[in-house]
């Protein structure tokens, strides 16, 4: 899982059967410690999460992003899973 901040929503008015229902966001990657990371944002898949923009979500990706679909045939590469209320990191 990795850490990132909402910050757009994407509208789209046709897409595949098995994305209606679903949100489309507009992550921007962040640093295990919530610091913005460098590179592209990226478009995420929310089923049921409700994040909005300028919440910071936990999301997967590859294989385990279609799986919070009912529907296992679903083509998106990531997902939010969670909304981050706190996060607590400990050097070990």
């Amino acid at each position: 899982m990795k850490f990132g901040k909402v910050i757009g929503r994407v509208v789209a008015t046709q897409k595949v059967q098995s994305l209606i229902g679903a949100k489309l966001l507009i992550i921007q990657p962040l640093t295990k410690d919530l610091k913005e990371k460098l590179g592209e944002p990226c478009v995420a898949a929310d089923v049921g999460i409700n994040a909005g923009k300028g919440d910071i979500v936990f999301m997967v990706s590859g294989g385990d992003a279609p799986m919070i679909f009912d529907d296992t045939v679903v083509p998106v590469d990531i997902s939010v899973v969670g909304i981050v209320d706190t996060a607590n990191i400990e050097e070990v």
